[in-house]
């Protein structure tokens, strides 16, 4: 009689997986990523340190905040949609979807190889930064509870972009003409109450802005809106997303075939 198997042991398996796809090329998936994020904080430091304050704290430690969480949401969504669409392209993702693994398992294990990628180049960024500014935690409960939400909205994107493309010219479209532009205008490097009115509107309807601004405030205390109200719309879009991801694993749109 062979040993019985734990129901789970096809998500841990696959988790495991996902994490040393990307740990084996950190240099790519972990330096890269923090060294962009130091090369912006050099550049916009020296131009704008000592010159400008916002919510009454130095710009550098304004800008950290929102440094930190881009970068980590940006490479949350590059976990998943990358691995995805590697896998499609190089034709073994057949294998996978063969094995005992539920859609459910299959979500969670690609969610929290995102989640973690996410934070460990959020968290390498963070330590590297406070060696050259004085960046207190004032509330580090909602940076981590936006940290979380934050990588977890982006690894469910990720996972539906992986599903949805068929080429990694689309997943590079999904990061130039999606990600990369939601992340910028979100309020990263300048407070939105700094616009005219109409494009702080605009600014309210992008869901980055939310993520970044809920997480400065766990940094520096305040933010341009209440944090409560970041949490509410940035834990029903991963709420809604996580549940389309769910249904389109389900279904096995563009992954049986």
């Amino acid at each position: 009689m062979s040993p019985q198997v734990h129901p789970w042991f096809g998500a841990w398996t696959l988790f495991r997986k996902e994490l040393l796809r990307f740990w084996r090329v950190s240099f790519q998936t972990v330096a890269a990523p923090v060294m962009t994020a130091l090369l912006y904080l050099l550049v916009f430091s020296h131009v704008l340190e000592g010159r400008v304050q916002v919510h009454g704290v130095s710009y550098t430690a304004f800008m950290i905040p929102g440094l930190i969480m881009m970068s980590l949401l940006q490479n949350a969504f590059a976990n998943s949609s990358s691995s995805l669409i590697q896998s499609k392209v190089m034709g073994n993702l057949v294998f996978v979807m063969l094995t005992p693994i539920t859609y459910l398992q299959f979500f969670l294990a690609f969610l929290a190889a995102a989640i973690l990628r996410g934070l460990v180049v959020g968290s390498v960024i963070y330590l590297v930064a406070i060696l050259f500014v004085d960046l207190p935690l004032v509330y580090p409960g909602w940076v981590l509870v936006f940290a979380l939400l934050g990588s977890g909205l982006l690894g469910a994107f990720g996972i539906i972009a992986g599903i949805w493309a068929e080429k990694f010219d689309q997943i590079a479209a999904f990061q130039n003409f999606v990600i990369m532009p939601l992340s910028f205008l979100s309020g990263v490097f300048y407070s939105i109450h700094s616009l005219p009115a109409f494009w702080q509107q605009v600014t309210h309807l992008n869901p980055f802005f939310y993520m970044i601004d809920g997480f400065r405030y766990g940094f520096i205390g305040s933010g341009d809106v209440s944090p409560w109200l970041s949490l509410a719309i940035v834990s029903a879009s991963f709420f809604v997303l996580s549940w389309l991801t769910l249904r389109l694993l389900k279904s096995g749109y563009k992954l049986r075939s």
